[in-house]
């Protein structure tokens, strides 16, 4: 009886909960929304969209956008400035998982020297992103690290090619790409100063329940339950791999799922799974 109390408790809770905590922190943060065709982004500056755990360095300390505490060697650290920086703590493609896995951990120096810290905003520099950008660029000019640097940006020549990049981009394994607008002011939020570009949305949701598979899947996972903040709930059977199907995420988990626009009931369309979101109390 207890057990089913809690486990109704984290399943009644849990989802407003990270929705809570996901919007306090998108309020100290500048974040992006999602890139329309309708809009002429001509003169942005487009960058790889990196798939790892977002960090916040603050001068002093490495912290998570949560604000935990991350504890990398001092190597990891060594040859950051004494001025903040955003970035993603990253491992390369497609290695989300490890680099969360390895953040998380109460010491793993090893395991944070196969990692770097990439650099896309100076939050509190003054001016127009270029400018803020620019200081980064400059400190490491004058300060290499092996263990960061400042993200690439490449000005958008036109629709075409934000597209050819994309491309490019996803055929190497990369998620998308990030477009910012050059003269935007650092401020906290969603912003349509900084726009994400993919092929597909993606969006978070709780894992409520596991339905058992048929045929090749049979004796493990064949779909899931899922539900979205707002309550909508529905299926995803697809994007698992066979580890994951016999491993399937656990009830309650929160999980990343890709989709392609909503039907008019609130039921996302052709979702599939994309990973277990194991930063996301980070």
């Amino acid at each position: 009886m207890v057990l089913r109390t809690f486990i109704l408790f984290c399943l009644l809770f849990i989802p407003s909960w990270l929705s809570s905590v996901a919007a306090s922190a998108e309020k100290e943060q500048m974040l992006p929304r999602t890139y329309a065709e309708q809009v002429d982004v001509s003169g942005w500056l487009m960058s790889e969209k990196l798939d790892g755990v977002r960090g916040q360095w603050d001068g002093r300390e490495l912290r998570s956008k949560n604000g935990h505490l991350f504890r990398p060697p001092e190597a990891f650290i060594r040859g950051l400035p004494d001025f903040a920086l955003e970035g993603e703590i990253w491992g390369g493609r497609e290695t989300f998982g490890q680099t969360a896995a390895v953040v998380q951990r109460a010491r793993d120096d090893e395991g944070w020297l196969g990692l770097q810290f990439a650099i896309f905003d100076v939050p509190a520099a003054e001016g127009a992103f270029a400018d803020r950008i620019a200081k980064a660029r400059a400190w490491f000019a004058a300060h290499p690290s092996q263990y960061a640097f400042v993200i690439p940006q490449v000005p958008v020549r036109d629709r075409a090619h934000l597209q050819e990049e994309l491309r490019r981009v996803e055929s190497l394994g990369g998620e998308g790409l990030i477009i910012r607008n050059p003269d935007a002011l650092y401020l906290p939020g969603r912003s349509a100063e900084i726009l994400k570009v993919k092929n597909y949305q993606d969006a978070e949701a709780v894992v409520i329940a596991h339905f058992p598979g048929s045929g090749r899947n049979s004796g493990r996972l064949g779909s899931l339950l899922a539900e979205l903040p707002g309550g909508t709930r529905f299926k995803i059977g697809s994007g698992f791999s066979d580890a994951e199907r016999d491993n399937p995420p656990p009830v309650g988990a929160i999980i990343t799922f890709k989709y392609y626009g909503f039907y008019p009931s609130g039921i996302p369309k052709f979702p599939s799974f994309l990973r277990l979101r194991q930063d996301h109390d980070l």
